[in-house]
């Protein structure tokens, strides 16, 4: 419905709205995530292992911003991880105020069972679009983070 004073159109759809949209979405994918994930880890747990993969030992500060979490957040998740069996926390040998987090063995084969699965759950979170579709949908989230 048109605003009498400015002739604008501000009638307000949650259909069309994009955080709408992206949360349902992430709701989804993360149905998908739960349904298909093993030894019940979290997706911000298998993130930290991801990137722990990834980027080898690093400080609790690198880790969290290397997996978008805040402070407190990857504080606790590597606690988790390290109760779980799947983490190690030591003191930086140059700095002991700060804390190395690695890969435990038990970790690294974990993460490497779950790479195949974190790739099924993507296929089947994108699994409405065309390879085209996917592709171009991906290189558009990137351009929004």
């Amino acid at each position: 419905m048109p605003d009498p004073k400015t002739g604008n159109d501000y009638d307000y759809i949650l259909d069309d709205q994009v955080g709408y949209l992206m949360r349902q979405a992430s709701q989804k994918h993360a149905t998908i995530y739960q349904s298909l994930a093993l030894q019940g880890l979290t997706a911000t747990q298998f993130a930290t292992l991801a990137r722990l993969h990834e980027q080898g030992k690093c400080s609790q500060n690198q880790l969290g911003r290397l997996a978008s979490m805040d402070v407190a957040t990857i504080k606790g998740v590597v606690d988790r991880l390290r109760k779980k069996g799947y983490a190690i926390v030591e003191a930086d040998p140059n700095d002991k105020r700060r804390s190395l987090i690695s890969l435990t063995e038990q970790g690294l084969e974990l993460v490497e069972a779950m790479f195949p699965v974190a790739h099924d759950i993507t296929a089947k979170t994108l699994e409405p679009l065309t390879p085209a579709e996917q592709k171009k949908f991906v290189k558009l989230l990137r351009k929004l983070t």
